[in-house]
């Protein structure tokens, strides 16, 4: 089997922007959702998925925010995307999608944890992260879990992270905490950037194996002593920046990959999805 783990929060995310604003029945917005819905539904039933989950950032803060003031808040979310969270989470649950709702972790963690439980299932033949989030890349391992980026149809193997990247899967935290990380709210190291860190990272590894000294380095960068310096100024902040870019791989999800069978819909709560976002044709083309 393959399994495919669904990043709901980002398709949610994308459905609202790249879609025009839309009322339902009663009035409220659900044009993402609606979106959700209809892409969903198409890519599942022409891609052939058999095994899937979703997870969902249920609310955006998580623990990582206890360990970090600027880490990442819901602050700033349009309203009307914000209040299409349970509802999108309905829509996957309608369509038979196991579907994960995060409060204390966040939506990758659960992807995370899913996908190290099912790389050690010999009866799984491949599971693929359905994202094009950096963070997730961090999961690649070899050609056995993969990130997919479904809507270009982009697959990133180990060999694709790297030549994406410069450093492999294991060092995108130590990554992200050089460089930053906006869409989370990790300021990263100043004076650092992709360049200056894939090529560190890709000799050293880790950040507590990057020598002090530029001159140890072994690695010509422009303006490494600065660099080097920076770097020994803020390496706690580094290392704090690691902690929050990792994904936690302890999430307690009772699911085994069995569980993720897209055996059938719910027929009961799609009729009151597609009700509410006013798509009634949907019920007769969900076959399952």
């Amino acid at each position: 089997m393959q399994i495919h783990l669904i990043d709901g929060t980002y398709e949610l995310f994308r459905a609202f922007y790249a879609a025009p604003p839309a009322r339902g029945p009663r009035g409220n917005e659900v044009g993402a959702a609606r979106v959700l819905l209809r892409s969903l539904f198409g890519w599942l039933k022409g891609a052939g998925v058999t095994h899937a989950a979703v997870a969902f950032d249920t609310v955006i803060e998580s623990f990582r925010n206890e360990l970090f003031d600027g880490y990442k808040t819901g602050e700033g979310i349009e309203p009307d995307l914000w209040a299409q969270f349970p509802l999108a989470e309905r829509v996957t649950r309608a369509l038979g999608i196991v579907t994960w709702s995060m409060l204390e972790f966040e939506a990758d963690d659960a992807l995370a944890t899913f996908a190290a439980r099912a790389e050690t299932d010999p009866r799984v033949e491949r599971v693929l992260v359905v994202t094009p989030d950096k963070d997730l890349a961090q999961c690649v391992r070899g050609t056995r879990v993969v990130g997919l980026d479904r809507h270009r149809k982009v697959v990133l193997d180990e060999a694709g992270v790297e030549a994406k990247f410069g450093v492999l899967p294991a060092s995108i935290p130590d990554y992200l905490a050089l460089v930053g990380d906006t869409a989370d709210g990790i300021p990263g190291v100043p004076r650092w950037g992709a360049k200056s860190a894939s090529a560190l990272l890709s000799r050293f590894g880790s950040l507590e194996r990057i020598p002090a000294r530029a001159e140890d380095w072994g690695v010509k960068v422009r303006g490494a002593d600065a660099l080097a310096a920076s770097l020994e100024a803020h390496r706690d902040a580094a290392v704090l920046y690691r902690r929050l870019a990792t994904l936690r791989l302890d999430v307690p999800l009772p699911e085994t990959p069995d569980d993720l069978a897209l055996t059938r819909a719910d027929r009961a709560l799609l009729e009151e999805v597609c009700a509410e976002l006013g798509e009634e044709g949907m019920l007769e083309r969900v076959q399952w």
